[in-house]
């Protein structure tokens, strides 16, 4: 199986689950037009698409592609402020496993300055387990036997300290993503705290355009787990293996 980054940051998230014979979308913030170019204008593999939270950067094409015949799953609060209802659209528990085509997904409680944002730990034959988790700046969670990790590291404290002191971004700014994002030391916190024996690699999603460094985090973090480790820029593609 493939993941396929179609885009990655504050002006948009998309990524694709790409198997044999079905594809399952993560994410839909930005346009329909983008993501069926992605999908090579090819439609009927794909089995439905998660949506973590309401924001426009991961919900933007969602009433696009449920007109188009793509189910939506997503937790009741992300469906109600994003204003969808009807059949396409599949309602998510936190802690509640469901199937999407041969896709096993356990959602889970995150963070954030949403209605009912929520993570995502995906089975699949093809892959074992994936972890995806963005727009979190906490998460209560413990996991174990991780084959694969998709993980929000938006900013560093030393960067946004930096960015503060000469006047590039406003208090505001750094007060919300203190409570809605997870930093690098967040991500190497939650790493410590998982299983990562398994892990074949960790790639870091949902990079800020200004309080990140690519090269910075991506070495930092190879460090810290001994893993390899990846930046999801656009048009990253891996494969995927148990």
């Amino acid at each position: 199986m493939k993941l396929k980054v179609l885009w990655s940051g504050s002006s948009g998230n998309c990524y694709l689950l790409q198997g044999k014979e079905e594809t399952l979308i993560l994410e839909c913030g930005i346009s329909y037009k983008k993501i069926l170019k992605g999908l090579n204008f090819y439609l009927n593999k794909v089995v439905g698409c998660l949506v973590s939270h309401e924001h426009k950067d991961h919900s933007k094409a969602i009433q696009d592609l449920m007109k188009n015949g793509i189910d939506i799953y997503t937790s009741k609060g992300t469906a109600e402020t994003c204003g969808v209802t009807g059949y396409r659209v599949k309602l998510l528990e936190s802690e509640k496993v469901t199937k999407i085509g041969s896709f096993i997904i356990l959602p889970f409680e995150t963070q954030h300055d949403a209605a009912e944002p929520l993570g995502f730990l995906i089975y699949h034959k093809e892959i074992g387990n994936l972890l995806f988790i963005t727009d979190s700046y906490y998460c209560k969670y413990k996991f174990h036997d991780l084959n694969h990790i998709l993980v929000e590291c938006n900013y560093s404290d030393e960067i946004l300290k930096e960015n503060l002191e000469q006047g590039l971004i406003p208090n505001s700014l750094k007060n919300r993503l203190l409570k809605s994002h997870f930093s690098l030391a967040n991500v190497k916190g939650f790493l410590n705290a998982t299983d990562v024996k398994a892990v074949k690699e960790i790639i870091l999603i949902h990079l800020s355009d200004r309080n990140s460094n690519a090269v910075g985090f991506k070495t930092e973090v190879e460090k810290f787990t001994g893993k390899p480790v990846y930046i999801a820029n656009k048009g990253l593609e891996i494969e995927l293996e148990v």
